[in-house]
């Protein structure tokens, strides 16, 4: 497995080793040893969760602060995506920024998020199902998120293409989080 860092501290994009023959492949998707060498992060899941969306879905971004706040390890096993992290750490240098990373089927690519981030993707391909591993259990009441717009984010297709619910297209700016942090 190789640990690639990002430009924002304790976020990695990590590319797995994988074994292809005849048959198909295989891949270690998750090493605890390795990941605590590389990243110099404890880590222990607790949660799994699966989402199925179609082209143009944008999932996001969102969070949970507080003492339910969210490290996640995410992963694409079909279709394709553009998945973005942006840096919510008020202490942080990088504070407002984001990172973005193609995740898919086929490169088997994951990104690992840790706590104090927003997260969100939009789906490039027809379907696609993603799937995120996460360090503390979900918790309603410490849901938040913040509005794709504004950010300076490509996100690789039309805005008219964008398909997003209620709740996220109404979710406050970078601007508006900042006046609360």
């Amino acid at each position: 497995m190789e640990f690639i860092k990002t430009k924002l501290a304790g976020c990695y994009i990590i590319e797995p080793k994988v074994f292809k023959d005849e048959r198909g492949y295989f891949f270690e998707s998750f090493n605890q040893k390795q990941f605590e060498k590389n990243t110099n992060q404890s880590i222990n899941f607790v949660q799994d969760n699966v989402s199925k969306s179609t082209y143009g879905v944008l999932r996001g971004l969102h969070f949970q602060d507080g003492k339910h706040a969210q490290a996640k390890l995410v992963s694409v096993s079909k279709g394709k995506v553009l998945d973005v992290a942006v840096d919510l750490r008020k202490d942080s240098k990088t504070f407002g920024q984001s990172v973005k990373v193609v995740l898919s089927a086929k490169n088997k690519k994951q990104m690992f998020i840790p706590r104090g981030f927003a997260h969100g993707f939009i789906v490039l391909s027809k379907k696609a199902v993603f799937r995120y591993k996460c360090d503390n259990f979900y918790n309603k009441n410490s849901e938040k998120g913040l509005n794709y717009k504004g950010l300076g984010i490509d996100w690789l297709i039309d805005e008219k293409d964008i398909s997003i619910n209620k709740r996220d297209s109404t979710l406050p700016f970078l601007k508006e989080y900042q006046v609360n942090v």
